[in-house]
Formats: structure tokens, C-alpha cells, sequence
């Protein structure tokens, strides 16, 4: 794909296969013996989630969720809104909320409070990419993929206008753009 709005390489593609498989070995030796509710947080973590689970060993479950949070292009503002909740319950399960990025931190701050709620037996968070520089709030973050720089990311499944989201590698999001 040639495109100008396509910036420097913030994470090769063969660098995030390999990291995955590390978190999958991972969280199949932390949740052993156990099986894993993962929730996929749309539309951005498709591709991580789907990639995450087959490097699972381990019996586990999927359901997705969608949120909307409310501000400009490139901010959050922390107030959300659930598109798609979760057909099924929680309760007395252990979830691992898979997200593509971690930005502010404000809208995975609703869903930990929003899924705590709903009495799961353990809950956790598995993020792909976080930006430390951004983070607005502490968010115990158990497994991270890279952490990159406050740059706008795009690529496998970070979209910008839902565009971007097919490529196989992060990259940042040009200043041309």
C-alpha cells in the first residue's frame, strides 16, 4: 500500500507475531488448568484477539464488545458509551480484556469498572501497544505487547478514518495526513 498518510514503521510485522506467541505462552501458563473468557474490544483489537487466541493453549471463550468515547479524532475524553455489550454473562469467570491500544487510559478505566461490576472471578487486561506518555490515569495493564511512542498509530486493526486497518504492521500516522 503507497500511501502518504503512512509514516515510519512503529512495529514490524514479524516483531508482533513473535511477541504474540510470547503472550501466548504467557497467559496459557498463567491461566493453566483454567479456561479463559477473552474480550475482544472492537473494531480495533480483531486482529490481535484472533492472533492472540490461536497461540493460546488453553480452553478459552471470545465475545466482543464495541465503546464510543466521546471527543475529538485523536482524544479521548474518558466519557463512553457501549455500542455492543456482551451476549454472554461473566459472572465467576475469568476474562482477559484484549484491547488493541492503550492511549489515555480513560475508556479502558469505564470497561474494567463497567466488567468488575458484573462479578467476573478474575479480570485482567492484555494490550497490544500502550503509550506510557499519554496515560491519564493507572490501569493495571498485566500483559503488553510494545510500548510505543505518543504518535498516532495505525495498522493491524488501528484505523484512522477506518482506513489502514489491513496493514500487516504498525506504523505512525504521517504528519501529511
Amino acid at each position: 500500500m503507497d500511501d502518504a498518510a503512512i509514516g515510519r514503521t512503529l512495529v514490524e510485522r514479524d516483531d508482533l507475531a513473535a511477541r504474540i506467541r510470547e503472550l501466548g505462552v504467557q497467559i496459557s501458563s498463567d491461566y493453566a488448568g483454567r479456561e479463559l473468557f477473552l474480550v475482544g474490544v472492537l473494531k480495533g483489537a480483531v486482529f490481535f484477539v484472533a492472533d492472540l487466541m490461536r497461540s493460546l493453549e488453553l480452553d478459552c471463550a471470545i465475545d466482543f464488545m464495541a465503546v464510543a468515547s466521546y471527543g475529538s479524532s485523536t482524544d479521548s475524553s474518558g466519557v463512553v458509551r457501549i455500542l455492543k455489550d456482551l451476549d454472554a454473562s461473566i459472572e465467576d469467570r475469568d476474562v482477559l480484556i484484549v484491547e488493541d491500544i492503550v492511549d489515555s487510559g480513560l475508556t479502558l478505566s469505564y470497561l474494567l469498572r463497567t466488567l468488575r461490576a458484573r462479578n467476573p472471578a478474575s479480570l485482567e487486561v492484555c494490550a497490544l501497544l500502550t503509550k506510557p506518555e499519554r496515560l491519564k490515569v493507572e490501569l493495571p495493564i498485566r500483559y503488553v505487547g510494545f510500548e510505543i511512542p505518543n504518535e498516532f498509530a495505525i495498522g493491524y486493526g488501528l484505523d484512522h478514518g477506518e482506513r489502514y486497518r489491513n496493514l500487516p504492521y504498525v506504523a505512525a500516522l504521517s504528519d501529511g495526513a
